[in-house]
């Protein structure tokens, strides 16, 4: 079942479990949908009465369990873009550069929501966006460089 391109957090049940997985809650008074609170950060949840199970409003994105502020997620990805290495992104943003690549590895996979973000607030073209999908691509694979080896100890001399 595909959900819907505009359907919100709050619209439908996430759990792929759930009843009422996918399905759209249009009647109000039928809505298996319920606001249920806020976490200790000010995040609103949900509560789907069919089948118990609860969720925030960022399930599904990849700000999802992040202790970083959006803000600061995008603005890396943003400079990502730009062409701003990843080793000097986390001198200067203090994140470890496993984190910045997790970041860049879950942005993939919401690419249209964060390119979206990335055009409007940041003003940056297709190209640089581009070269971002690429070099998210490419990070996946270390690579290494094989040298040729010889039968001789590195100290003798031919």
């Amino acid at each position: 079942m595909s959900i819907p391109a505009f359907a919100h957090v709050g619209d439908f049940c996430p759990n792929e479990s759930c009843a009422d997985y996918g399905k759209l809650q249009s009647d109000q008074a039928k809505k298996n949908i319920k606001k249920n609170g806020k976490t200790k950060k000010g995040r609103q949840r949900y509560l789907c009465k069919t089948c118990g199970q609860s969720f925030t409003e960022t399930k599904g994105t990849i700000f999802y369990r992040r202790r970083t502020p959006e803000k600061e997620i995008i603005e890396t990805l943003a400079l990502l873009a730009e062409g701003v290495r990843v080793s000097s992104l986390s001198r200067v943003k203090g994140h470890k550069e496993d984190t910045i690549l997790e970041w860049l590895r879950d942005a993939a996979q919401h690419a249209e929501a964060v390119e979206e973000v990335l055009r409007a607030e940041y003003q940056l073209e297709r190209g640089q966006l581009d070269a971002l999908w690429s070099y998210v691509g490419h990070k996946g694979e270390k690579k290494r460089i094989l040298r040729p080896t010889s039968g001789a100890s590195s100290g003798a001399r031919p």
